[in-house]
Order: structure tokens, then C-alpha cells, then sequence
């Protein structure tokens, strides 16, 4: 019996919040130990650098595997094909993860000079702890992307919310002793947790042979395909780590607004937009392996669409919120008002950037299901370019401020460019639907804006979790009812999508 896609986007979509709300308990964690000291900044720096890697593999791997993955299954050859890849894989993440220790200490005294002799030694030896995860964060990765090719989609954030739920453990158990170490180590044994508990899923599937050779001719195959797919997802970590090198010149507790602010501003899209993308993906990708360009078209209209719907109210009502969501979710601890004022400030100008790589999240997809990841990998070394550019401009101008602001002119130009060569890639998009239909849900935005203008001077002496609730659920009420009234398309492709069988 097929399954209805309304039911798997919305445990997608449930489970992806469950992932994201303890990203955000484990930046409150970090906040409430270590606050805005040279030790939150030391982790978070440290963090950044294997975490590239980290990001190499999982997503990289998601994008480049789930593709052909179906191809090979529609050819009766996942199995095989699966098991090429994970045995490549882990020789490959184990030599990584080797070299990623021994350089750990040249990485780390080149990257962040501006860090105190302290602050160097910690983010060294929290890389080395990271590097050392790197060989189950491969294994991982093969597995995710199989459950995602699946549509167990839940399953395969699921075992990402073990490895966050661990580090914050670490924290809560061992940080009186080792300090910010015991984040690093709660980390490694999270990715060894999270695969412990996929192997029943996968002995259950029959799907793994342990003892088969490997094929080197099968693997370098795909390694031909992943590679460039998962070079573009480094391009977002390494403008990060651009962004961070920053940030380390500047004064104590800099790195950490940039992040904290930065997890935070971006929530809608790791939440909406990520979900959106990976739902289509399958789609787009049968719709490839069925040579139906009209589909194919239509799936990624229909996912600009949906995503502009949905991002676009979330990033203005989290604007007009920022001062009170910030106050609530970090002011506690070791993190005072100093701090939460900082914070706010830098994510006032992250917002550009949220919406502009939400909707190339999309545009993304449909570059991975044709198979053209190096088209975007040459967009993303411009984008690099550009931002160590705008990065080296803005902060001259307005401090550590210009790094916010300089990701949001780097989305601009990245979507902007993706969307100009994939368009011209597929023979053309329907550009002016698209724009109609982006200005119907910019009118029933800006209608939502102006009531919750008119509330918010009412309801200032309000707790801020009740100042958030009112302000949500009647943004949301308004917005509803304008879409309605502007005859917006976008809210019957989404009710649609859920009622939909697979």
C-alpha cells in the first residue's frame, strides 16, 4: 500500500524540528557554561574546522547518493551499489580522520592567530577530539542517505538528534571536570551511538554484505559524482570558517555571537527549507530516471513556491521577535545582557542570507538530480571569493557586524547565479509565474507585518514567551486569511503535496 506523502512531510518536518530544537538546547548549554568567553569561542572555532568534513560526508553524501542510488535500484542494483559505496567510504573517512588529527595543531595556530596561547591549545585538542569521530560520521552518512532514498527520512535525522542529545549530555555531566572537552567528547560518542542504533534497522533490511571485496572501479565511479556535489556543501562551512577567522580578530566573545546568531536566524530554514528540499529530491530524481522534463520542471517550481510560502513569514515574524527570542533562549548562566544585545544585533543582519540559501536549497536539488554539482562548485568558489571580500569591507565599516551582512549579499549573489545557470541548463523556467506568485506571498507578508506593528506596543511589559505566542499565532491567523484573499497558488501545491500517495 502506498504511503501518503502528507504523513511522511509531516514527520519530516517533526522529526527535523526535534533535530534543530537540540542544536538550539546545545548552543543554550554551551551559553549557559561557558556564556561569551574565550572557552565558548575556543569550541566553537574548533568546532567549525571538522565539522566541514563532517558536512563533506553526511550531506554530501545524501545529495550525491540518493540519486544514484534509485538509478541503481531501478536496475535492480542498489544493493551492490550501496554496499561499494559504504566500504569505499570508510576506508576513505578513516584516512581523513587520521590526517585530520596529525594536522589539527597546524590548522588550528594557522587559522585562528588573533586566539590567546589558551584559547589555541583548547581548540587543538577539541579538533583532535572531533577528527577522531570522522570514520563513524562516514558510515553514518552512507546509511542516512540510504534511509533518505528509502523516504525514512525520520530515521535518518533521528540518529543526527543522538548525535546533538550526546554532546549536550557530555556537557551536563562532565563540563564541571573537562570543561568545554566534554563537548568534544560527548560528540564522539554520540556518532558511535547513532550508528549502534542503525545496524538492527539495516540487519533488518538485509541490505549490508560485510564480507563482499570492494569494487575500486564501482567506487571511484561515484566518488566521480560526490566529490564536486560534496565540495558545494563545503562551500557554506568554509564561508563559515571565513566568517570565524573574522570574528577571532576581534574582541573576546565575537565567534560566539556570530554562531549563536546565526543557528538561531536561520532555524526556519534548517527547519522548513531543508525539509522541503529533501522531500522533493526523490521526486525530482524519479522524474529525472523517467526522462519527464515537464515534471521535473514542475517539482522544482512547485518547491520555490512552497518554500518562499513558508520562509518568507517565518524570517519577518523571528525580526520583529529577535530581542525577546534571544532574552528567552540564552539570557541564564554565563550569558548576560551584554551578550543578548550582541547577539540580537548580529542576527538583524543574517536575515537576508536565510531566505536567499533557503531558496537555493531547492535549486540545489535539481542541479544534484542532473548530475551537475560542479556547476554549483564553481558558483560556490565564487561565492567564497566574495565573501572574504565583502567580509574585509563591511567589518572595516561596522566590526564584527559586517560578517552577517556579508553572507546576506553572498545569498543574494549564489542564488541569484544558481537560478540564472540552472534555468538556462533545463531550457527555461516559468519565470513569470514564479514572480506572481512570489508577489501575492510578499502582499499577504506584508499584511502580516503591519497587524503584528499594531500589537506589539500593547504587549511590551508581556513575558516574552507570551509576547511571542500572541505574535505568532496571530501573524499566522493574518497571514492565512491573506493568502487566501490574494488567490495564492503556493498554499494549494502544499495541500496537495500532502494529500498526495507516493
Amino acid at each position: 500500500m502506498k504511503r501518503n506523502l502528507g504523513i511522511a512531510s509531516l514527520l519530516l518536518i517533526g522529526v527535523t524540528f526535534i533535530l534543530k530544537v537540540s542544536g538550539l538546547l546545545r548552543d543554550m548549554t554551551i551559553a549557559f557554561y561557558f556564556g561569551d568567553s574565550y572557552l565558548a569561542d575556543a569550541y566553537i572555532a574548533a568546532f567549525i574546522i571538522p565539522n566541514m568534513l563532517f558536512l563533506f560526508m553526511t550531506n554530501g553524501m545524501k545529495n550525491a547518493l540518493v540519486p544514484s542510488y534509485v538509478d541503481a535500484a531501478e536496475h535492480n542494483r542498489g544493493k551492490k551499489y550501496l554496499n561499494q559505496v559504504l566500504k569505499g567510504t570508510a576506508v576513505i573517512s578513516l584516512a581523513l580522520s587520521l590526517l585530520g588529527v596529525v594536522l589539527a595543531p597546524f590548522i588550528v595556530r594557522t587559522l585562528y592567530s588573533g586566539f590567546s596561547e589558551e584559547a589555541v591549545q583548547i581548540s587543538t585538542v577539541v579538533t583532535i577530539i572531533l577528527f577522531s569521530s570522522l570514520f563513524f560520521v562516514g558510515l553514518n552518512s552512507v546509511f542516512e542517505a540510504y534511509f533518505d532514498a528509502e523516504k525514512r527520512f525520520s530515521l535518518s535525522i533521528f540518529s543526527q538528534v543522538i548525535v546533538v542529545l550526546s554532546t549536550i549530555l557530555g556537557a551536563v555531566l562532565l563540563a564541571g571536570e573537562l570543561s568545554v572537552y566534554s563537548l568534544a567528547y560527548g560528540y564522539l560518542a554520540g556518532t558511535i551511538i547513532s550508528l549502534l542504533f542503525k545496524m538492527p534497522i539495516l540487519k533488518s533490511d538485509r541490505i549490508i554484505e560485510w564480507k563482499s571485496n570492494i569494487d575500486w572501479t564501482e567506487v571511484k565511479k561515484f566518488y566521480a559524482i560526490f566529490i564536486p556535489v560534496a565540495l558545494t556543501v563545503m562551500v557554506g562551512q568554509i564561508n563559515l570558517t571565513v566568517d570565524n577567522v573574522f570574528a577571532s580578530r576581534f574582541s573576546e566573545g565575537a565567534v560566539t555571537y556570530i554562531n549563536y546568531a546565526k543557528n538561531l536566524v536561520h532555524f526556519p530554514q534548517q527547519i522548513f527549507g531543508i525539509a522541503i528540499a529533501t522531500v522533493i529530491f526523490p521526486m525530482l530524481a524519479k522524474a529525472m530516471s523517467n526522462h519527464n522534463n515537464n515534471l521535473f520542471k514542475k517539482g522544482v517550481e512547485d518547491g520555490l513556491n512552497a518554500m518562499y510560502l513558508i520562509v518568507l513569514p517565518s524570517i519577518i515574524g523571528m525580526m520583529l521577535l529577535m530581542p525577546n527570542i534571544v532574552e528567552l533562549l540564552y539570557q541564564r548562566g554565563e550569558f548576560g545582557s551584554g551578550a543578548v544585545s550582541n547577539t540580537t544585533m548580529v542576527a538583524y543582519y543574517y536575515f537576508g542570507s536565510v531566505l536567499f540559501f533557503s531558496l537555493n536549497n531547492v535549486i540545489n536539488k535539481g542541479f544534484y538530480t542532473l548530475k551537475k554539482g560542479h556547476l554549483i562548485l564553481i558558483i560556490g568558489g565564487i561565492s567564497v571569493l566574495l565573501n572574504i571580500l565583502f567580509n574585509y569591507i563591511f567589518t572595516s565599516i561596522i566590526g564584527y557586524n559586517g560578517i552577517p551582512l556579508a553572507s546576506s549579499f553572498v545569498g543574494l549573489f549564489y542564488a541569484g547565479l544558481c537560478y540564472i545557470v540552472f534555468s538556462r541548463l533545463i531550457g527555461g523556467m516559468p519565470h513569470l509565474k514564479i514572480a506572481v506568485e512570489f508577489i501575492k506571498i510578499t502582499a499577504a507578508a506584508a499584511v502580516m507585518t503591519g497587524s503584528i506593528l499594531l500589537i506589539q506596543p500593547f504587549i511590551t511589559d508581556w513575558a516574552n514567551i507570551f509576547q511571542i505566542a500572541l505574535v505568532g499565532a496571530a501573524g499566522a491567523s493574518v497571514y492565512g486569511v491573506s493568502l487566501l484573499l490574494v488567490k495564492a497558488k503556493s498554499v494549494n501545491i502544499v495541500i496537495e503535496r500532502f494529500k498526495k500517495k507516493e
